[in-house]
């Protein structure tokens, strides 16, 4: 997943920089953040040291700044910077009891992420919490949440696409495995060639000029 990661970034940003005006690149960009998140929250659970975690972190985000206003000439914090932040978030709340006092946390977070900005804003932060609290039945749900919720307020129709790899995430060996049991009549199987083919001729046959 960390491969699929990097390749949709680079193609979102080449897209971005590039070819503004083409829209597929951002739609297969749209799968990389998620997984991010999600090896970030990974990282929290597995590492042996917080940190020399939360340092590489940081020191990932300020090597990346300069280059990130340079190619997207932006005065914002890049995506590593969320990652950051959200990382000390989830340290800080897990040191405490839910309550008020975390949901106030948060919330004051988010306002900073989105006044200053950071790539991503208060989704960023959103989504790693989803992906740390939130259990494999509740994640999708939660995350299709998030996405209607920016839909609604700004607009974010190919953010929509995100909920892939969150439905792999939770789902993905369970998923397949079910795909798999499914059988379908075998006439179906065995026409569905043949068929399609007649059909495609047929519209070939009739609608073109």
């Amino acid at each position: 997943m960390q491969l699929i990661a990097m390749l949709t970034m680079a193609i979102d940003h080449i897209g971005l920089i590039f070819f503004p005006g083409e829209v597929l690149w951002r739609i297969i960009g749209r799968l990389a953040f998620p997984i991010y998140a999600y090896a970030l929250v990974q990282g929290y659970k597995h590492t042996s040291s917080y940190g020399k975690y939360c340092f590489r972190l940081f020191l990932i985000a300020v090597l990346s700044q300069i280059p990130y206003q340079l190619a997207f000439d932006t005065n914002g914090l890049n995506v590593v910077m969320t990652l950051f932040v959200s990382f000390l978030v989830i340290r800080l709340l897990d040191s405490i009891h839910p309550g008020i006092f975390t949901a106030l946390i948060i919330a004051v977070v988010c306002v900073v992420m989105e006044v200053l900005p950071f790539d991503y804003g208060a989704y960023g932060l959103l989504l790693v919490l989803i992906f740390k609290y939130a259990g494999p039945k509740m994640m999708p749900g939660m995350h299709l949440l998030l996405n209607l919720a920016y839909l609604l307020a700004y607009g974010w129709v190919l953010q929509l696409v995100s909920l892939v790899p969150t439905l792999v995430i939770a789902y993905g060996p369970k998923l397949w495995r079910r795909l798999e049991s499914w059988r379908m009549p075998r006439w179906i199987w065995r026409v569905f060639y043949p068929a399609h083919l007649a059909v495609l001729a047929g519209i070939v046959y009739f609608f073109s000029p």
